[in-house]
């Protein structure tokens, strides 16, 4: 069903064959379906889904769209979702909603669980304790494999996943995992603690999101435990959930990147006033910092007036050192976001931006004094004073691009800041500096 005839059938009212076609489609298809209907119809039609399949549409919705179902919605129907979503979905949607609704979803939580929840949103945003679910398998070593696997066959239906299990001692302390796998293909009386895995990966409960992702990239886990500072096993992250985190972090750093404020806001729903105040603070930054950039041709006027040729290639070399500089920020950004470059490689990015800026500042020089001395009918002094700045202003370009990232980490801030625009104002600052300096001593003026 597409979005055409779901309306057609709300109109001709026929909510039945809409209930029975919807019942066939996946939840995630229906949820985009209903976010396209306004909430007072998507309402009725959610009313009529099987309970199992409301649920998990409800976890497919959009923050907004689950907000205005919360604040409709009875306090029966809202226990019967509370009960029956995954917990770590539960939480995203206590996290987003206003508090108002929190109230009102506690109220209907069991008091194990609503202590759960309150320990649960105590924890950093963006750390691993805050997307982790509690919705896990755990088996003791002194089990057998046919007890192992009796245990999950009555608990599995209500866990996250069951393809991987985890070994934990009388304190919670993690002591191993084992897989689905590997408990289907042992003989039924080895014990746990013969068959499980002992060198476990795991990750602690304030450990940021960012460290999170890469460990998932590393080892191309399903799931990752999570423990507290004594080792304790706290819950599991699972891929679903480490694959939204890591659309949020892309995201946040193309923003950065592109010189605005991050934002989780859609652009067709945002309001234009708060698109236009997350851009504008950063543009007024950078327009102020480019006032250095007409302080420095003030400076020179008297050289330009002298050779006024000059001020054509401006421009150019202006352009070619923030594309150069941007050009290094960008891949030495993402190695850092991958985890493939480390503060105490500063040294060898430097080296590797050098050599390859005075490989391309050469080419672009050669290229660019006979493209001006023959075509654009300038003398060869002119030619090679703005070929010679071209070199020069490439090589800082890179260099500074691939730096100012690095210095970015080791302070701590996000090297996404460093990106195009702010690395642009710096070069184009440095870039006129060079220009007329080497003007000066070449033209004797």
């Amino acid at each position: 069903m597409d979005e055409k005839r779901l309306k057609e059938l709300i109109k001709e009212k026929r909510y039945v064959t809409i209930k029975k076609e919807l019942e066939k489609m996946n939840p995630v298809d229906v949820a985009e379906l209903l976010e396209s209907l306004d909430v007072q119809t998507a309402l009725l039609i959610f009313r009529t889904l099987p309970k199992d399949l409301a649920v998990e549409v409800f976890a497919h919705f959009s923050v907004e769209q689950q907000r205005e179902l919360v604040s409709l919605v009875t306090d029966k129907e809202l226990k019967h979702i509370v009960d029956e979503l995954y917990f770590d979905d539960m939480i995203d949607i206590l996290e987003e909603v206003p508090a108002n609704v929190v109230k009102k979803i506690l109220l209907n939580a069991k008091e194990e669980e609503r202590n759960l929840i309150n320990q649960f949103l105590r924890y950093p945003p963006e750390s691993a304790g805050s997307i982790m679910t509690i919705e896990y398998v755990d088996l003791k070593k002194n089990m057998t494999v046919k007890e192992a696997l009796e245990h999950i066959k009555e608990t599995g239906l209500d866990k996250e996943t069951v393809y991987t299990c985890y070994v934990t001692d009388a304190n919670r302390k993690l002591e191993g995992i084992v897989s689905l796998r590997k408990l289907v293909i042992s003989d039924e009386d080895l014990l746990i603690e013969d068959i499980m895995e002992r060198d476990v990966i795991y990750v602690h409960t304030h450990d940021d999101q960012e460290t999170v992702a890469r460990v998932f990239k590393r080892y191309g886990f399903l799931a990752l435990p999570v423990v507290d500072n004594e080792g304790r096993l706290i819950g599991i992250i699972t891929v679903d959930d480490i694959m939204e985190v890591i659309d949020q972090e892309a995201t946040e750093d193309f923003q950065k990147m592109a010189a605005m404020s991050p934002t989780e806001e859609k652009y067709l729903e945002a309001n234009v006033f708060s698109l236009a105040k997350h851009r504008v603070i950063w543009l007024l930054v950078l327009m102020i910092s480019a006032t250095f950039t007409g302080g420095i041709i003030r400076k020179f006027e008297n050289l330009l007036q002298s050779a006024v040729v000059l001020t054509a290639f401006i421009p150019m070399l202006m352009d070619t050192g923030g594309n150069a500089g941007s050009q290094s920020s960008t891949l030495v950004i993402r190695g850092i976001a991958l985890g493939e470059i480390a503060p105490k490689d500063t040294g060898k990015v430097v080296l590797k931006e050098l050599v390859i800026s005075i490989i391309v500042g050469v080419i672009l020089a050669v290229v660019n004094f006979f493209r001006i001395y023959l075509f654009d009918n300038v003398g060869f002094l002119i030619s090679f004073t703005v070929s010679i700045t071209l070199f020069v202003t490439v090589v800082i370009s890179k260099v500074i691009g691939g730096i100012l990232p690095m210095i970015a980490k080791k302070l701590n801030i996000d090297p996404a800041i460093m990106a195009g625009p702010l690395i642009t104002t710096i070069v184009d600052a440095l870039s006129l500096i060079v220009y007329f300096s080497i003007a000066s001593c070449l033209l004797n003026i």
